[in-house]
């Protein structure tokens, strides 16, 4: 038996090598036994001393190794991912329905690009390390992309656009209100130079549509005017460097008391009593009622900014009562939206799962906005020079999710599959793989969402539980007898009742078997 492999016999090696290595290379090989021999090359110099010390240690390093996503981040599969996907599909339709085409855009753009757009959100962005010259970020949303590919593409000057895709932000995360690092939003924008507000009300149309198609009743699209916003605080007397910054203190009002938003404005330069004249006018909320507020108070009916977007606001009044989509609308002056790129009509949308504060679920969920958007319409000519009118909205996936499964109201199954085919037998029964893949062939040739199991000789129960842990709706059954007499058995899984007919399955024509799963699938799947 070999005690060292063949280059440790090899005196020519040995003798150049300082005695000490030699040692720490024979404790290294003799007081481990529990591991496997592994052979490892010394060098003549003083440096395969630290070689064979890391090299020793690796395996002792890999067992504590933290296995896990990085904050803020998640990974989707199951019941989540089948509603995931599902909610793509209904916003994705609602797009398509009002003319959108895909766009897709980088997960990283140059930093340049990004920088100067999200106020004091900007602190946010992922930068990326160098990597050659180009320092990149990781896009903070959708629309700014947007921008920069419109301005590229000066040929383009109407586009209407949807993306899903993901965005990161290096925000506080709290994932159970679905507000992440990463996240998905759904955006769909209308670019172009057309009359005041028919994009706009287009846009807020599209919004009851897709909660609609979501069979949400309760939620409400706040909005409000950058013009207006802009005016009332030039009326009171806010100086043009603190516009931003107070805009930003009055967009807390959802979330905190006036004393506590009356302080931050204060604090960043503004004086008291300008800030209670603001407070007693972005405290309001309503509908045409704020129309003839802002008509007839003294002082805002005077402010040019003011009169520009109450015009926009009567026309966008009148284009959505022509939509029949009113009836969640709410005029709020507090909103504000901390984005820079805002140029006149701004909103966001929320429902009972998004307030911080309150009790029972609303104190749980806590998500914040579900949806948001507006005009910006100088976001384009910041990259080129030739400005573009947009308007958009952006839809945070991430808090719809959470919103349904603390409502209780996710019921998707973890697959999508709409029948499971079986076999059964008695003594000497063969598994009928083989007749078990024709019926898959066939049912997936017919376009029906089918699987098997990959066992040759499945026990029947066993069958059932991998058809049932999925959510199957349907299982086809086949017997021995039963195909010789050219018949499948057909069962509505979950069925309890026992007068149900139809309890034990019900037998079919092979030849009508297609037909009879379609007949049944709607109800199977709770339709």
């Amino acid at each position: 038996m070999r005690l060292f492999p063949p280059h440790f016999a090899c005196p020519a090696l040995l003798q150049n090598i300082p005695r000490h290595t030699i040692v720490r290379s024979k404790i290294a090989l003799f007081t481990a036994p529990a591991r496997p021999f592994q052979p490892r090359r010394i060098y003549s110099d003083q440096s395969s001393i630290g070689a064979i010390d890391d090299d020793m240690g690796k395996d002792d390093k890999s067992k504590n190794f933290n296995l896990k996503v990085p904050k803020g981040t998640r990974d989707w599969t199951g019941e989540d991912a089948a509603l995931r996907d599902r909610l793509f599909e209904t916003v994705t339709t609602v797009f398509k329905r009002h003319g959108a085409t895909t766009l897709d855009t980088p997960v990283f753009e140059l930093k340049e690009i990004l920088s100067g757009k999200y106020g004091e959100d900007s602190k946010l962005i992922y930068d990326l390390q160098d990597q050659g010259g180009e320092l990149c970020s990781l896009r903070y949303d959708l629309t700014v992309p947007l921008a920069r590919w419109l301005a590229m593409n000066p040929s383009v000057q109407s586009f209407k656009r949807y993306q899903i895709a993901k965005v990161y932000r290096r925000d506080q995360p709290a994932m159970t209100k679905g507000r992440m690092r990463e996240f998905y939003q759904c955006d769909f924008d209308i670019a172009g130079a057309y009359d005041a507000m028919i994009p706009d009300a287009e846009v807020l149309k599209i919004v009851n549509d897709v909660f609609k198609a979501l069979g949400w009743e309760s939620y409400t699209i706040k909005m409000n005017h950058r013009k207006i916003l802009d005016g009332m605080f030039k009326a009171a007397g806010v100086k043009e460097d603190l516009i931003r910054p107070i805009s930003s203190a009055v967009d807390k009002l959802d979330k905190l008391p006036w004393a506590e938003v009356k302080q931050e404005m204060e604090t960043k330069g503004l004086s008291a009593d300008i800030a209670d004249k603001i407070g007693e006018w972005v405290q309001r909320k309503g509908g045409d009622d704020i129309i003839e507020f802002l008509k007839s108070d003294p002082v805002l009916s005077q402010n040019e900014d003011v009169k520009k977007g109450i015009q926009d606001m009567e026309l966008l009044f009148n284009y959505l009562d022509a939509f029949d989509a009113r009836s969640h609308v709410s005029f709020d002056l507090s909103l504000a939206r901390g984005l820079d790129y805002y140029t006149g009509l701004i909103y966001e949308v929320v429902t009972e799962g998004s307030a911080s504060q309150g009790k029972g679920k609303q104190q749980e969920i806590g998500v914040g906005s579900v949806a948001a958007g507006g005009r910006y319409d100088g976001l384009v000519g910041m990259f080129s020079g030739k400005p573009i009118p947009c308007v958009g909205i952006s839809f945070g996936i991430d808090r719809i999710i959470s919103i349904i499964k603390a409502r209780g109201e996710s019921t998707q199954r973890a697959k999508d599959v709409d029948v499971f085919v079986m076999a059964f037998g008695g003594k000497g029964f063969t598994g009928m793989l083989t007749e078990r893949m024709q019926v898959a062939q066939e049912l997936w040739a017919s376009d029906v969402k089918t699987e098997f199991s990959y066992k040759l000789k499945p026990k029947l129960p066993q069958q059932f539980k991998q058809a049932e842990s999925a959510g199957v709706p349907l299982a086809v059954i086949l017997g021995e007898e039963e195909l010789k007499a050219g018949q499948v058995k057909i069962k509505v899984m979950g069925i309890t009742d026992e007068n149900n007919p139809e309890k034990d399955g019900v037998l079919v024509d092979r030849k009508d078997m297609v037909a009879e799963i379609r007949k049944r699938l709607p109800s199977a799947n709770g339709v």
